[in-house]
């Protein structure tokens, strides 16, 4: 008879719970407590590099905030000791006392993290509760376990718990004699809550759970149970005299109690001739085991089951002694299977693995399933006996599919993740190469979907993902791939392409169909993509060379104006390289002092005043000299530098507006364009911090918005833009006829003044069509009293015209071109002559 040894398979959780080393110390405490775990892995990558756990609470300041926001490498212990799911259990417990460690990492074959196992994990796998009725408390407590001061503050009780080794610490209230208890899992909890200010008596457990030092572990252990605690404190004749906690318990009982274990199951021809002087002994055993045991004749007559083995199958003792083990086959499993079974124990004396079977309600489930030979046949009259011990690992399998599931699937969108996109980019590159095909792999980036975002919120935005996801599925073919890295990040494979032809067509497809509205809660949402190709063998030969490239040419499609795609030539990787040096450029233009302010005047045609100024911000590298606001805003924007630079603007302007003021230099209110990202996130802030720093009255002040700001949320951009007026500022829609130019908004919302878009003004008189539009856009303005500005007048015919229409004000190169502060003054006093100024300084320093 083979040993009916434990593996470390066999008790190993793994539901996994992990996160990165950067995550918040408190941010990790705060996850081990919701699932009620004492430890967490902490990976990087595919690597696990260090493991959390509640012994490791006592290295954390108590006393310095920033500790709980600290990274939970800081503190984790490194590295992780780890066995292989094939280790017999007599050696995880020797693991745990040679390593000093209370969990261990369990992995596979390959060395892949399956899951974690604990000394907790090993006994509740056993039972020994029939074990602990002899042993004593007396020997088995930690008389060594610091007794605290209440009104000591948590990290001098954490620091007396490293010093003592010591898991607990007892804390006596000398105001009223009473104590309490601080245990690891304590200050796990004041970590994960930001706690532990307050003294130790204010965070202690009370009153204590107490038992008597002449009591049996039996007891202590059906207590610990019964309270769900892990901590109990010693006494003997009304002094406190230690601690006993389960780990006490386990440590001394684990190994001579695994040890009998094998021992009655190893025990074959001995065990069997002394049966009955050891039977009561094993019955017991059995009584008590926590796995399903059925003990059948070589015929498969069930001779006897344990009470796990009802509680899992539906069958009572009664229903199933007598009746053959088949009641419990599902049928799912084919003769040639049970011949391998069978042989297997004629030549091992044991068969092992997962089965099928069924239960008494027709249920069918997963379960691991141990047979073992009770006597040798080639004994004179000895009888052959099999014991099958088995349990459900339904659940284990779901944690595994869910594992797997997370391993390679977004969770998002179901669809395939950066790793499972790579091993079928592998595949498909090999298959290419083999057959002389394409293949080509396509970077999409929705179009300012960080906006759609913020405007209205992570939900919106996650359905927007989903459906995207399920219309890129509709447009490949089976065996192309279609994935998710991360945020708006697509990414397709294309398999067996026989041109480029073919490739282009699936682009222009794939554009098409994203660009249809979405329907979402009720919404409709407009949304555009970028994409970037690049193709196999032409772009590169490698994964890593095709995703670059691909993503290259996304930029590209991005530069061009959007919505659209493109695919990769060799020398956008120079424009890539000059992108990345912008970028980085960018990120500290302000700290540089490289940004400036334009402005330009905005004129009433009728009266020949300057009734506005717009301020125009320009970026002067020392390098790449001026660069155009068209590269380098939408760079902003996707940087996250917007906000920054909009703040800037907007003091700088301000001030500059509060200079001439003093100045007596009329000019009317000064305009500053505002970001969609600025205008949803503290822009009433942001207005009020300018005007009072300069101490510029409100009504000097316009705000210029343009319609992606609000047409996504109309419901927030009615109250912001309600919030701006009530400050006394003005405000106007910015390239208006651009987006989605619409009636009712344009009612809805309290706009001062309207701008008609420069591509508009430019193509009048000349143009019939867009001399119509022009025409319906200051009629609609004025019938909801709405004054009009003209965007980029150059032409006498230009005047002519809008003037004819009730347009009078204007902005453009025919008044004046954008200057810096110093020209737009020197224009602002030739133009204005008559006026009375004050000697002062009209610029800023």
């Amino acid at each position: 008879m083979a040993n009916a040894v434990v593996y470390a398979s066999q008790i190993t959780n793994r539901d996994l719970l992990v996160c990165a080393p950067e995550t918040a110390t408190h941010q990790a405490a705060k996850l081990m407590k919701s699932r009620k775990t004492s430890s967490i892995l902490i990976q990087s990558g595919d690597d696990i590099v260090g493991i959390f756990t509640e012994a490791d609470s006592t290295k954390i300041s108590f006393t310095q905030c920033d500790d709980f926001d600290a990274p939970i490498s800081n503190y984790m212990s490194s590295p992780v000791i780890s066995i292989r799911e094939t280790t017999p259990i007599q050696e995880i417990i020797m693991a745990f006392h040679r390593h000093r460690v209370r969990h261990l990492l369990v992995v596979d074959e390959n060395n892949s993290p399956i899951g974690i196992t604990s000394q907790t994990d090993v006994i509740k796998k056993q039972g020994i509760e029939r074990y602990l009725q002899l042993r004593k408390i007396k020997d088995n407590f930690n008389p060594r376990v610091p007794i605290v001061n209440g009104t000591e503050n948590v990290q001098f009780v954490a620091n007396k718990m490293a010093e003592y080794h010591s898991t607990s610490a007892i804390i006596h209230n000398t105001c009223n004699g009473d104590y309490g208890i601080i245990t690891e899992r304590d200050l796990l909890r004041l970590i994960a809550e930001k706690q532990g200010s307050r003294s130790a008596w204010h965070h202690a457990a009370h009153p204590l759970l107490t038992i008597d030092i002449n009591d049996s572990l039996y007891h202590a252990y059906t207590v610990i149970k019964q309270h769900s605690v892990r901590h109990l404190v010693v006494y003997d004749k009304d002094n406190i005299v230690g601690i006993l906690s389960l780990q006490h318990i386990l440590s001394d009982m684990e190994i001579a109690y695994i040890q009998k274990l094998e021992s009655v199951l190893s025990e074959r021809d001995s065990a069997l001739k002394e049966s009955r002087k050891h039977l009561s002994f094993a019955e017991k055993i059995i009584e008590a085991s926590l796995d399903s045991v059925m003990v059948t004749d070589r015929a498969g007559t069930i001779l006897s089951v344990n009470p796990a083995f009802t509680q899992l199958t539906g069958y009572c003792a009664k229903e199933a002694i007598g009746k053959n083990a088949s009641l419990l086959s599902s049928g799912k499993h084919n003769g040639a299977f049970y011949k391998k079974l069978w042989q297997s124990i004629t030549d091992n004396g044991m068969w092992q693995g997962e089965i099928l079977n069924k239960k008494k309600n027709g249920d069918t489930y997963s379960e691991w399933l141990t047979i073992v030979r009770l006597a040798e046949p080639e004994y004179e009259d000895a009888q052959e006996y099999y014991a099958a011990i088995f349990s459900d690992i339904t659940e284990r399998k779901l944690n595994e599919k869910r594992i797997h599931a997370l391993a390679f699937f977004d969770e998002l969108t179901g669809l395939p993740n950066r790793r499972l996109f790579n091993d079928r980019f592998e595949v498909a590159i090999s298959t290419a190469h083999r057959n002389h095909q394409l293949v080509a792999t396509m970077f999409l980036d929705l179009d300012r979907f960080k906006q759609i975002n913020d405007n209205l919120g992570h939900k919106m935005g996650d359905e927007l993902l989903k459906v995207t996801a399920e219309r890129l599925q509709a447009c490949i073919k089976e065996g192309d791939t279609v994935s998710r890295f991360g945020g708006d990040e697509f990414v397709i494979l294309l398999t067996e392409m026989n041109s480029v032809k073919d490739i282009v067509k699936v682009a222009e497809r794939i554009s098409k169909v994203l660009c249809e509205p979405y329907e979402l809660s009720s919404r409709e949402l407009h949304v555009t993509s970028s994409i970037g190709v690049a193709i196999y063998p032409d772009d590169g030969e490698t994964t890593d060379a095709l995703l670059k490239h691909a993503d290259i040419a996304m930029y590209k499609a991005k530069d061009n104006g959007r919505n659209s795609f493109q695919l990769y030539s060799p020398e956008m990787n120079i424009v890539s390289m000059e992108r990345l040096i912008m970028q980085n450029c960018l990120r500290i233009a302000l700290k540089k002092n490289e940004f400036e302010l334009h402005y330009q005047s905005k004129v009433d045609h009728q009266t020949q005043e300057v009734v506005g100024i717009e301020a125009l911000v320009r970026w002067n590298h020392s390098e790449l000299g001026r660069v155009s606001p068209a590269q380098f805003i939408p760079m902003a924007e996707e940087l996250g530098l917007i906000v920054d630079i909009d703040t800037w603007v907007l003091n700088t302007a301000c001030q500059q507006r509060r200079i001439w003021l003093d100045a007596g230099v009329e000019c009317g209110p000064i305009s500053v364009n505002i970001s969609a990202l600025h205008f949803n996130h503290d822009l009433v802030y942001s207005v009020q911090q300018a005007l009072e720093h300069s101490s510029l009255p409100p009504h000097l002040l316009e705000l210029e918005i343009t319609e992606g700001c609000f047409i996504q949320n109309m419901k927030n951009a009615s109250g912001m833009l309600a919030e701006i007026r009530a400050l006394g500022v003005k405000s106007s829609i910015d390239d208006f006829g651009t987006g989605y130019s619409s009636l009712s908004y344009l009612s809805q919302l309290a706009f001062d003044t309207l701008k008609i878009d420069c591509s508009f003004i430019k193509q009048v008189p000349k143009n019939a069509q867009q001399c119509q539009l022009v025409t319906t856009i200051i009629a609609m303005a004025k019938a909801l009293d709405i004054s009009v500005v003209a965007e980029g007048v150059e032409t006498h015919a230009q005047v002519e015209f809008l003037s004819d229409k009730g347009c009078f004000v204007y902005q453009g190169y025919y008044y004046n071109r954008p200057g810096n502060a110093m020209q737009c003054t020197d224009f602002l006093l030739e133009f204005d002559k008559s006026a009375e100024h004050k000697d002062v300084e009209l610029t800023l320093a």
